[in-house]
């Protein structure tokens, strides 16, 4: 199937040229360290506009394979809790992004969680956004898209442990680029505070950890499900590195710091 952009106009340029200038500039940032190959890393998915500066300072400084697997959420009540698409592109103002069939099917085969669903996907912005950035500065790689609806820990932790085994077991690098924001709607002050109590589950490499807390201390990290599902999979694959590369929230952009959304974003390697 050929998946039809959602948000384009709205999060992010519809025109190709524009487009293209605006992820130049956001992953041509000032960083000390050069890029290298990671194992997964973490972004944000807002609009271009609020997270951008963040996604873009870790994309800027990861060499990205030709394979990606996009570990999103599944943000509207609609379609699978853990739908995956095998077969098909995504489109975006900059051309067709061709899903990676044979890595697909491994990992549904691996994981009988995982259901092919379009209309999970159909409206999702959270893999969506994330699509231009790849194809701009790794053009010819492929991808499966997974969106994750579901809150229940132990389903969790089987999606993430059957990635990190079709990962672990495919003789060929891939990216697990996971996506979340972080604390939703609540002063920039409290958000804060909320955001590096999770941002610290997962520099531990706490699956277990960052979900209790985000319970437990009421964190609406929306990409909650993706995380844990994350950190499993870097259990499974053998361990490890956290980075934080760049932390924000949207009153840093708007100016209005009553009502934010946070935004981490972070390697592991």
């Amino acid at each position: 199937m050929l998946r039809l952009p959602a948000v384009s106009g709205r999060f992010y340029p519809s025109d190709p040229a524009e487009l293209t200038a605006l992820v130049r500039q956001y992953t041509q940032v000032d960083q000390n360290a050069a890029p290298a190959h990671v194992k997964a890393c973490l972004v944000p998915h807002a609009g271009y506009v609020y997270s951008g500066p963040v996604a873009g300072a870790v994309y800027a400084r990861v060499i990205l394979p030709k394979k990606i697997l996009i570990l999103g959420v599944r943000h509207y009540p609609h379609g699978e809790k853990a739908a995956i698409l095998s077969n098909g592109a995504w489109r975006t103002p900059l051309g067709d992004a061709p899903i990676d069939e044979p890595l697909a099917e491994a990992l549904r085969a691996a994981c009988p969680l995982l259901r092919e669903d379009s209309v999970a996907h159909e409206t999702e912005h959270s893999l969506e956004v994330q699509i231009p950035f790849v194809q701009i500065l790794q053009p010819g790689f492929t991808f499966v898209p997974v969106a994750l609806g579901t809150a229940r820990f132990e389903d969790l932790v089987a999606v993430g442990d059957a990635i990190g085994r079709v990962i672990a077991s495919s003789g060929e690098e891939t990216l697990l680029l996971t996506t979340s924001d972080l604390n939703h709607y609540e002063s920039d002050a409290v958000s804060r505070v909320k955001d590096h109590k999770a941002i610290d589950q997962i520099l531990a490499l706490d699956a277990r950890g960052l979900y209790d807390t985000c319970r437990n201390e009421a964190i609406s990290m929306c990409g909650l499900g993706p995380t844990v599902a994350m950190l499993t999979a870097l259990k499974t694959m053998g361990g490890a590195r956290a980075e934080l590369v760049r932390y924000a929230t949207s009153g840093d952009v708007s100016g209005d710091y009553s009502t934010v959304v946070g935004y981490a974003g972070m390697l592991f390697s």
